[in-house]
């Protein structure tokens, strides 16, 4: 097939040409070909070129950007361009690779490298399916199947599919059982010890931005992958039966109401803490949010909205009840005159909270309260002649005035 693929390139206008007349055997790979046979809106466009050399690539006009191997940006389009390659793992871990980018590997070389079929798919400029592994095959059947047993040379690749599996689980895919095989055997290696924070949170917050998150950590656990990487999970798994697939049980309902109300990374990381906090029988705790913000280098954003959720939500979600005392007195704890912003974030984290317990609310107190303490402004007392600390006690009990006032007006 891909003999015959390559004659087509000549009849593209404006194909790049080399030395001698030669055009650029240059194919579409990955992502972009995958979501295009799903129907999928294509965001980001990987390209592959076989046949020729990182000096041919200069004298055309890429710009190389590639560090570890040959990666050109496009002269017009700047889209990256990568010359085929194949890969041989020289240690543990997912740097531990040498890689060779020479003209003489082929197009089914570099795609025999990749993690899944549905990974290792190529397209011609003409739109011809280049599928060498059955790429097209495991789409149709929603499989995720390792491309090669190679795939177990990657601990990142574990990541990747359960990612994988949580972006697709709406189109009913699953894990090919060979595959969880060996993504078992990865565990018991000891190559998931390998990964680095960065690259963790970094699919994590992938995982999180799909709409059935909790199909990610579901993955892991079936592969024996939950107890390294995230062993806060291990009591929502332990109990629970497993599936046709052999996925635990595990339940995620914070995080998936929290998918329902906002598609904020911090929310859904907050949501998902308070999970972790309900699913254990003596909650999770402040020290408990720091080992796992620490192991795998949480933004401090994510950490701090995550922290005040576990230690405000419920007396957030009583808001309702509090009297403006309390109300001023939970505003000024949770900083909301300086970091409006984060309390609508809070308010979003205590929603989904709510929902998960089948009650109701809304956080609209809260906010009237704020509106109306915020009316309340210091340089009009400065203007009275209060100063120092007169302007401070006059400040909370006009707020509080003003948080009552607001309150009986509802």
């Amino acid at each position: 097939m891909h003999a015959a693929i390559t004659r087509n390139f000549a009849s593209i206008p404006g194909a790049p040409r080399l030395s001698g007349g030669r055009t650029l055997e240059i194919y579409l790979v990955g992502g972009a070909v995958r979501d295009k046979l799903l129907g999928l809106p294509v965001t980001e466009r990987d390209w592959v070129i076989v046949g020729t050399t990182p000096d041919a690539m200069l004298k055309l006009g890429y710009t190389p950007v590639g560090k570890d191997f040959p990666v050109f940006l496009h002269p017009q389009t700047k889209e990256e361009y990568a010359l085929a390659r194949t890969e041989r793992k020289t240690g543990p871990g997912y740097t531990g690779f040498e890689t060779s980018a020479g003209p003489g590997i082929t197009l089914q070389e570099d795609l025999l490298r990749r993690d899944l079929t549905i990974n290792a798919m190529a397209e011609t400029p003409a739109g011809e399916l280049v599928d060498p592994y059955g790429g097209k095959e495991d789409l149709d059947n929603g499989t995720l199947r390792h491309v090669s047993p190679a795939f177990a040379e990657d601990p990142v690749r574990i990541l990747r599919i359960a990612r994988f599996a949580a972006r697709f689980a709406r189109q009913g895919f699953h894990v090919a059982h060979a595959t969880n095989t060996l993504m078992r055997s990865m565990v018991n290696n000891g190559e998931v010890a390998h990964l680095v924070p960065e690259r963790v949170w970094a699919e994590l917050v992938k995982a999180l931005a799909t709409e059935t998150p909790a199909r990610f950590f579901k993955v892991l656990a079936a592969c024996g992958a939950l107890e390294t990487l995230f062993p806060e999970f291990m009591p929502l798994a332990r109990d629970n039966t497993a599936d046709a697939h052999g996925l635990a049980a595990i339940e995620l309902p914070v995080l998936q109401q929290a998918v329902t109300l906002s598609d904020d990374i911090a929310v859904r990381f907050a949501a998902l803490v308070c999970d972790i906090d309900r699913g254990t029988t003596t909650g999770f705790g402040n020290d408990g949010l720091t080992a796992l913000c620490e192991r795998h280098r949480v933004p401090n954003a994510c950490r701090d909205l995550a922290r005040m959720a576990l230690q405000q939500r419920a007396q957030v979600q009583a808001a309702d009840s509090l009297s403006a005392v309390q109300l001023l007195d939970l505003l000024t704890t949770l900083d909301a005159f300086r970091r409006s912003g984060r309390l609508d974030q809070l308010l979003l984290v205590c929603a989904a909270d709510a929902r998960a317990s089948q009650h109701d609310f809304s956080g609209a107190q809260l906010q009237q309260a704020l509106a109306a303490a915020r009316s309340v402004r210091a340089d009009n007392l400065v203007q009275q002649g209060l100063s120092g600390k007169e302007i401070g006690a006059a400040l909370q009990q006009q707020r509080i005035a003003a948080i009552a006032a607001s309150l009986s007006q509802s």
